[in-house]
């Protein structure tokens, strides 16, 4: 890289020329070349922070936004328009780092949070001396014109686009402690409307332009749409741990005062409370109840697995407890103690929640005798081995059986008979937990034990995300069957010896069978 210019990537701040860092300013006095960003109008908020350290000879490069907002006809949209504007501009400073010029290029905050300098950087990193100066970001700036801690304790602080769907942007609102919203403007309302569904409308604060002379703080509920621009973001503080378990138990009490005074279309009211629990079917919306969604909509809290709760729609007055996998005792008795509080709550599970799903767990919690004044309700759900046998057609339209290939919860002994019983009894075997990171030999296991008794030509279909993206059916035989293609996300029908392919590839399971002797 002898006799060729360096590359900087500077953090100029969120606003005021102050919170240029002395290494950022000492980087733009040394810069032949200074580098910046505007939008159509050419008009650079970085540049105005900035220019009091340029160096008086400086050359300046003006990088125009070829589009923001508007719409474009590039044939590969706005992202192959922005990629062919960002080679440009690459371009136009490695003829300056080839002629031996300091370059530096500026942007508002910090150069790699949101910021467009990144872009140059993977284009130019491997080729020139390369490095990034950080700047106070606009996080900060915003943070420091609220004046109110942002996260406390074990809060967790999460960072969003206001540019999400309205459901996304409520569900992850929901789910943190503390939240910072950027990408405004036209997407304020929306995002307001996020805030509200996720019951952090009175919290939020907006900041317009922070740190700079034109800074505005606002509550969110008091901004006019209208009037905002690009160049603003929403704070939400977390809960203070050390103020809110009085807030917390005071709240507790009244929900459980109100809920016993509202009319609610859950069932018929419990002493001891209710817990509803609930199958959200495979993955696609259209397969969840019209039962389960009328029951999400009046509950006060949903339980489950993370992903499951990721799926429930947030509005206001939703609490969301979501846990990790294989605890589901642990939050099924967590609902049952909100239930005996009064609180209106929702156990989630993929599928039907009564095949291999929570409401089993559910009732395991409650058989110790200290919830038996409250009251478990289940609603079924499609469940996986219905979505997949519909996709191929019929092959559970006679005798079959339903078995987990998980050995968390029993011996593989156990799992290796029941196996052969199905086989010998000549059922058609729906298989559940095929395989998953930890377990990868059951699938190849449960296939030698299948052969020892069935057929290699014995029909299997192979059902992999079926109901979301990436769904993908395959009917093969035993014989032919890979286990090393099954994972996590797949369910697998062993067919019976009378189970039929048909010509289009469809496969189902006669209802008749001829009678049959057996010796003693």
């Amino acid at each position: 890289m002898s006799g060729l210019g360096w590359l900087r990537g500077v953090g100029v701040g969120p606003g005021d020329p102050e919170l240029v860092t002395v290494k950022a300013a000492r980087i733009l006095g040394e810069a032949d070349v200074v580098a910046f960003h505007s939008g159509t109008r050419g008009d650079s908020i970085a540049r105005r922070i900035a220019v009091g350290y340029f160096r008086p000879d400086a050359i300046e490069e003006l990088f125009v936004y070829p589009v923001t907002t508007g719409s474009t006809d590039h044939p590969l949209g706005y992202h192959g328009l922005m990629s062919d504007f960002y080679d440009e501009s690459a371009d136009r400073l490695a003829a300056h780092l080839d002629s031996g010029r300091n370059v530096a290029v500026i942007a508002e905050g910090d150069p790699l949070f949101y910021g467009t300098y990144m872009y140059l950087h993977d284009r130019l990193a491997t080729r020139y001396d390369a490095a990034v100066v950080p700047g106070v970001t606009s996080v900060s700036g915003s943070t420091a014109a609220v004046a109110t801690g942002l996260c406390r304790h074990e809060d967790v602080l999460t960072i969003l686009p206001g540019t999400l769907p309205v459901p996304e942007l409520a569900r992850r609102l929901a789910d943190t402690e503390a939240a910072v919203i950027m990408k405004l403007g036209r997407t304020f309302e929306g995002v307001r409307e996020a805030l509200r569904q996720a019951g952090r409308l009175d919290d939020a604060r907006y900041v317009e332009r922070a740190s700079s002379d034109s800074e505005r703080v606002l509550r969110v509920a008091d901004v006019d749409p209208c009037s905002v621009p690009y160049m603003s973001m929403i704070v939400v503080p977390g809960r203070d741990q050390r103020s809110d378990a009085a807030g917390r138990a005071a709240s507790s009490s009244t929900a459980a005062q109100v809920a016993s005074a509202d009319a609610v279309t859950l069932g018929e009211r419990h002493p001891g409370g209710e817990v509803v629990v609930v199958g959200l079917g495979p993955g696609p919306d259209r397969w969840l109840t019209p039962e389960v969604s009328a029951a999400l909509a009046e509950v006060d809290h949903v339980v489950g697995y993370a992903p499951y709760v990721n799926r429930v729609p947030q509005r206001a007055g939703l609490t969301r407890h979501a846990s990790g996998n294989t605890v589901e005792v642990d939050r099924a008795r967590h609902a049952l103690e909100l239930a005996r509080k009064g609180e209106r709550v929702a156990v989630v599970s993929g599928g039907d929640a009564g095949v291999f799903g929570m409401a089993s767990a559910l009732f395991e919690a409650a058989d110790d005798g200290a919830f038996g004044d409250v009251t478990i309700r289940v609603l079924p759900g499609v469940t996986a081995a219905q979505a997949v046998a519909a996709r191929a057609g019929a092959p559970l339209g006679g005798d079959f059986a339903v078995m987990s290939l998980s050995d968390r919860l029993k011996p593989w002994s156990v799992i290796e008979a029941r196996l052969r019983a199905a086989a010998g009894a000549d059922l058609v075997v729906a298989l559940y937990n095929p395989a998953s990171r930890s377990r990868t030999e059951q699938m190849a296991l449960a296939r030698a034990v299948l052969l020892e008794v069935r057929s290699a030509s014995t029909v299997v279909v192979v059902g992999r995300d079926v109901g979301r993206a990436g769904e993908a059916l395959t009917v093969t035989t035993l014989g032919d069957l890979d286990p090393a293609s099954i994972d996590m996300s797949c369910l697998v029908i062993v067919g019976a010896s009378g189970t039929i392919v048909t010509e289009r590839g469809q496969v189902w399971t006669p209802r008749f069978m001829a009678e049959t002797t057996s010796s003693t």
